[in-house]
């Protein structure tokens, strides 16, 4: 194989691998949140023995955000190596930022929500008599919904810049994620379905990118397309 033809052969799977790894970082994430919404009641002083009745299902959940979270390191060094010569220092540390955060803030939350269910199916009375379990309800949601989401925002802001710029994929894919990272960053308060907004826009640029003629993909430019 010649130095051009494995330099094609670089340029067809490096997307592919990027549309592997966001199915893959979607499909997990949204099956835990799911699995979550349907164990925990929404309401914040809602009873502690419903969610102790629930544990094994929210064990699951929360064994699946790991990985989720490698499915999206994975995602993110994929692009990184896919913008190669291309990447701009200033997007790039905002994008690799964003993407870090938003991963410590999907582990710290399943770590104090892990603890917390620990305690409450041992010593259930502890919490809910000293507050502790609604103290830890709310604090999990804070992580997760306030600043999680926000960093979810902001990464989605520089893909879809980097998006623009490579075209790897379809531009209105790229405005569409400038307005859905608005409505993260914007967001105001505790909405259910919020969360959900960042996976399935991973999930649609990875669908688009593994669907398309991997011809028409690999070496796509912006002036190209």
């Amino acid at each position: 194989m010649g130095q051009d033809d494995s330099l094609m052969y670089k340029g067809l799977k490096t997307p592919r691998a990027a549309a592997i790894a966001g199915i893959l970082f979607s499909l997990l994430l949204i099956t835990s949140e799911l699995l979550v919404w349907a164990s925990i009641p929404a309401n914040l002083e809602g009873s502690a023995s419903e969610v102790i009745s629930h544990s094994k299902t929210i064990a699951l959940a929360f064994n699946l955000l790991p990985f989720a979270g490698i499915a999206f390191l994975w995602f993110i060094a994929v692009v990184r190596n896919r913008l190669g010569a291309l990447e701009d220092r200033f997007f790039a540390t905002v994008f690799l930022g964003s993407g870090l955060l938003y991963v410590a803030m999907i582990f710290t939350s399943a770590a104090l929500a892990g603890g917390l269910i620990r305690v409450l199916s041992n010593t259930p009375e502890i919490l809910v008599h000293t507050g502790s379990y609604a103290l830890g309800r709310a604090q999990i949601y804070q992580t997760m919904n306030v600043y999680g989401i926000k960093m979810a925002g902001v990464f989605m802001f520089s893909t879809s810049t980097i998006l623009l710029r490579t075209g790897i994929v379809a531009r209105w894919i790229a405005f569409l994620g400038y307005a859905l990272g608005a409505v993260l960053l914007l967001s105001i308060g505790i909405i259910v379905w919020i969360p959900l907004v960042f996976p399935v826009w991973v999930f649609l640029i990875s669908a688009v990118i593994l669907l398309e003629n991997p011809s028409g993909v690999a070496g796509a430019t912006p002036q190209d397309r």
